[in-house]
């Protein structure tokens, strides 16, 4: 087939929008490609920000986001809303990204229109299909739609040997998040995070996030931690854009709220949040996404979970588990604010998944399977 290659890229949360613009950026300045871009808007406001700093205009908004809804509501909602697109779109590979509902129910949908599915992030693994519950289980699902995959590292690439699919298929990129998180962070100014001249720069700074669903029985374990934390004698400061979820919000502001040092604040956008990991001197998160950005600005991580996808930045030493135990939490902390060896040892660890580079792998790929181009050379850390 000749002309250019269409391609549809679909999300719709934070995280996956993050990850997938600086694909539709390489996919949208390159004319071998035709690029049409789905939001299905999950997250709204997060999605719309996000669109705005990273100036994206999508061709199709399922605007599917009600209040308190459910993961059958939006898997049902993005199916629906993907048929009537795919129609009129008709790409040859719709491209979605990692373990969102979003991304699996765009596959769904995409198989059903007999398009090619490229997973972006693809490969990632904890063992356990509940943790984290659900995206551990969405991205195995995605996994198993989707022809081709590009990981992020070699190790992700192995985790899909082993469940069958051709090695043919597999591109081992990098992971897009790099790509973004280092544009944003070399970008000339960055908006100030909200309440930010709070902030003591002589004493050090622990920026915090705490949302996964299977941690919200241990959200007060863990907010007891931090306010733990705050009693070293270090004096450390805590910044927590606070998840709106009634399972966070109340409980962190019960235990933290009016503490002079824990600067709590309503969720903050992409930039906002860059500007104050590269302030900050260790992350403190259950998120996917912080375990490999900010290891970008030489910033320890703590994980509060029990399991990580991401193992590869365990071996290199850029991540620590501290699961939800407040002591676990408190010591882990202690050892990074006490020690320095044992904080220059996490900060100069070589990050393990990517150089930027990974959105041109990803079109470079695209282009050997559906044009007969030269294939990529994998990214090696």
């Amino acid at each position: 087939m000749t002309g250019p290659l269409r391609v549809m890229s679909v999300f719709g949360t934070r995280p996956d929008t993050i990850k997938m613009a600086p694909v539709v950026e390489a996919l949208r300045a390159d004319a071998r490609f035709e690029s049409s871009i789905c939001v299905t808007a999950q997250h709204r406001h997060m999605l719309d920000d996000l669109l705005s700093l990273f100036s994206i205009v999508p061709d199709y908004d399922l605007d599917i986001m009600t209040s308190d809804q459910t993961l059958t509501q939006i898997t049902t909602r993005v199916l629906e809303g993907m048929e009537p697109v795919l129609a009129r779109a008709r790409p040859e590979i719709v491209l979605v990204h990692g373990d969102t509902t979003t991304s699996t129910a765009a596959a769904l949908a995409a198989f059903y229109s007999k398009a090619e599915i490229g997973h972006v992030e693809a490969g990632l693994r904890t063992g356990d299909p509940w943790l984290p519950y659900p995206e551990e289980m969405n991205r195995r699902l995605t996994g198993r739609l989707a022809r081709y995959h590009f990981s992020p590292t070699e190790r992700a690439r192995e985790n899909l040997l082993a469940e069958g699919v051709p090695s043919r298929n597999i591109f081992v990129t990098g992971n897009t998040v790099i790509d973004a998180f280092v544009e944003t962070a070399n970008r000339a100014t960055l908006p100030s995070p909200p309440q930010f001249e709070r902030v003591d720069p002589q004493r050090p700074l622990i920026v915090v996030t705490a949302h996964r669903r299977e941690n919200h029985p241990h959200m007060r374990a863990m907010a007891e931690a931090m306010r733990a934390i705050l009693a070293l004698p270090q004096r450390p400061q805590i910044y927590w854009p606070v998840h709106p979820s009634p399972h966070v919000a109340p409980v962190a502001r019960e235990v933290l709220g009016g503490v002079e040092d824990a600067i709590l604040v309503e969720p903050i956008d992409y930039a906002k949040m860059v500007a104050a990991v590269r302030a900050a001197h260790f992350v403190l998160t259950d998120s996917g996404g912080l375990q490999e950005e900010a290891p970008c600005l030489g910033k320890p991580v703590l994980v509060m979970r029990d399991e990580t996808e991401r193992p590869e930045g365990l071996a290199a030493g850029t991540l620590e588990l501290v699961g939800h135990d407040p002591n676990r939490i408190l010591a882990a902390a202690a050892a990074l604010l006490g020690d320095p060896a044992h904080y220059a040892k996490m900060s100069r660890a070589a990050n393990p998944y990517g150089d930027g580079a990974a959105s041109q792998r990803i079109l470079a790929a695209l282009l050997a399977r559906f044009r007969g181009g030269e294939e990529p050379a994998a990214f090696v850390p």
